[in-house]
This record gives structure tokens, C-alpha cells and sequence, in this order.
């Protein structure tokens, strides 16, 4: 089960209180105060880790807290510090503090782990009390005085997945984004003759050469009014946030250019309705399922829909192959491309 959204609680350690003690041994009778400081509260750790692809883990388990570090001692013996605890989450993790009014979507950031091994520290231990020793000076010699331990630090979170791509697809349902991500790598997306056959983003890498290779984003089918909750496209829309370049795939079944303009425009409303930045991503636009279509009819409908367009379009077929090694080389300029900005 894929999941990309998760409220959970966190709690680091408390500190360990200092100690009250005097140095009493025979024959030493002025041994002065001895008290050791109390230990370190564990904190809490997320740490991303690229073998990750879900939140589910997360989701079950509603709190994680770390230890209590242990109190300071006599004979100067300074309390133990309580390990850390660390959790792992997937690379691509964005971690906010979670509103106590409003969306938790909306709390303020606290981080963005983008790399294998990443680490964020989501609740910072409480640091151990000084012993009674800590106080002696010159003209107190004998402090009968401790610190408490600092308590830990108690926050909900709202962790939210968007999936890192070099390329993500998208269009409208039964565009064909599935087959074509299976023939370009070796992804198995369940692929079916009806809308929302993909219901989770897939994610498949696509080999250019002996030495390249590209991470592709299957992103599920966006219908008009997928921002405001229509479809699945507000739940996915958020990953193609993460894509440096957006390959928009239109059907040829729709049986017109203007036709394929309209669904072309539907999606790139959507997008551009979700955010600047969706809509600013460099893009291909690729004609798809021309198996379905004589290679005369396929050809002219590609031209006119680029017509109508007013940009190039690759026409393609995942059944067949054709095209493909054509959008494959297309994707990767434009990705050095846009690299070298």
C-alpha cells in the first residue's frame, strides 16, 4: 500500500537531574560536595533512506519517544545519556510542524530530506541538571542544590512524501502513462482498459546508453478539477513538484486535434491552477497509442494537433516502440538542459 501522508507525535528525552552528594570516607572529613550532573535526553532523528517508497510504517504508529537520560550520582559520577532514537523515512520526506488550528499541510517547515541517509532532528533532547559540585565555589563549599533535568520537547508533525524524477508523465486518465513507463523500464504497473487504473504513482528507471539512466514518475490520470479534490489528482499532484521535466502524454483516440488540444489543455489548467511552479517545468509533448491509427492517419493527426498546438509534438506507441528511442533522447537534453541553468 502506497501512502504519502502522515501526522505522528514526537518526544524526546528528558534530562537527568543532578545529584546531592558529599565526599564521606574516613579520615578526609571536609570532602566536599560530589554530586554528578545528570545525562542527556535522547532526541528524536528522522533519517531518509532511499529503500523507502511509503509512509504506511509511520502511519500505524501514532507517537515515538525517545529516553530519559539517567540522574548523576555521588563520587562525581555523571549520569548515563539516553540514545537517540532514530527513524526512518523515505527520501523526498518534507516535515512540518502540524497546526494545533487549521491544515496540518500549513504548519511551518522544519525540513526537506532529498538525500540517502539525511538526517533532521525533529525533537532536540533535554539537556541533564548540574550536581551540587557544579555550585561549590571559593566562599560556598558545600551547595545542598541540584538541577532538574530539562524536559524533552513534545511536537506533532505532518510528514508528506513527494517522490523525486528526472521525468514525470502525465495527462489524462488512459493516456497511456502506464505502458509506456513499463516499456521504457522495468516497472510493472497494473495497466487495464478503464480510467484510474493507476491509483499510486509508480516510479521506474529507464536506461540511456551504456552509462545514463533517468528516473521516471508515473503520476496518475488528472481529470478538470483535480486541484480542488476532483479525481486522485490532488493527492498525486504534489509529486510532480519533485520532477526537473514533465513529459504530457495525449491519446490519439481522442479522434481530432482540437480534440487533443482540449484534453492537452485540460491537464496543463490543472497544473497550472496547483501552482507556478508546475506550470513554469520544462515539458515534451508526446502523441500517444499510435498503433491504433494507419501510420497515414497518424501522422496527420500528430501534425495537426502540433498545429494547433503551436510546439512540437513526438508522436509514439508503447505497444510498438515507435518513438520511443526518439522521447528518450528528447528527455535526456532536455534534462542537461535544464541541469545547466
Amino acid at each position: 500500500m502506497f501512502l504519502d501522508e502522515a501526522v505522528i507525535t514526537v518526544r524526546s528525552g528528558s534530562g537527568g537531574n543532578g545529584s546531592v552528594s558529599f565526599r564521606r570516607e574516613k579520615y578526609i572529613p571536609r570532602g566536599g560536595p560530589d554530586g554528578g550532573d545528570g545525562g542527556r535526553g535522547g532526541s528524536v532523528i528522522f533519517r531518509a533512506d532511499r529503500n523507502l517508497g511509503t509512509l504506511l510504517d509511520l502511519s500505524r504508529k501514532a507517537s515515538y519517544r525517545a529516553g530519559d537520560g539517567r540522574p548523576g550520582g555521588g563520587n562525581n559520577r555523571a549520569g548515563r545519556n539516553a540514545p537517540d532514537l532514530i527513524v526512518t523515512v523515505p527520501v523526498g520526506t518534507v516535515v512540518r510542524e502540524a497546526l494545533p488550528d487549521g491544515p496540518a499541510r500549513e504548519g511551518p517547515l522544519l525540513g526537506d530530506l532529498l538525500g540517502d541517509g539525511q538526517e533532521l532532528v525533529v525533537a532536540r533532547g533535554g539537556k541533564g541538571g548540574r550536581g551540587n559540585k557544579a555550585f561549590a565555589t571559593p566562599t560556598r563549599q558545600a551547595p545542598r542544590e541540584a538541577e532538574e533535568g530539562r524536559a524533552g520537547e513534545e511536537r506533532k508533525l505532518y510528514l508528506e512524501l513527494k517522490l523525486i524524477a528526472d521525468v514525470g508523465l502525465v495527462g489524462l486518465p488512459n493516456a497511456g502513462k502506464s505502458t509506456l513507463l513499463s516499456r521504457l523500464s522495468r516497472a510493472t504497473p497494473k495497466i487495464a482498459d478503464y480510467p484510474f487504473t493507476t491509483l499510486t504513482p509508480n516510479l521506474g528507471i529507464a536506461e540511456v546508453g551504456d552509462y545514463r539512466r533517468i528516473v521516471i514518475a508515473d503520476i496518475p490520470g488528472l481529470i478538470e478539477g483535480a486541484h480542488t479534490g476532483h479525481g486522485l489528482g490532488i493527492e498525486f499532484l504534489r509529486h510532480i513538484e519533485r520532477t526537473s521535466t514533465i513529459v504530457h502524454l495525449v491519446s490519439v483516440e481522442a479522434g481530432s486535434p482540437e480534440r487533443m488540444a482540449a484534453d492537452y489543455r485540460t491537464v496543463e489548467g490543472e497544473l497550472e491552477a496547483y501552482g507556478e511552479a508546475l506550470a513554469s517545468k520544462p515539458r515534451i509533448v508526446a502523441a500517444t497509442k499510435l498503433d491504433t491509427l494507419s501510420h497515414e492517419d497518424g501522422a496527420s493527426l500528430v501534425r495537426g494537433f502540433a498545429e494547433a498546438l503551436g510546439c512540437p509534438v513526438l508522436g509514439i506507441s508503447a505497444a510498438t516502440g515507435q518513438g520511443l528511442p526518439d522521447l528518450l533522447a528528447s528527455a535526456v537534453r532536455l534534462l542537461d538542459a535544464t541541469r545547466a541553468i
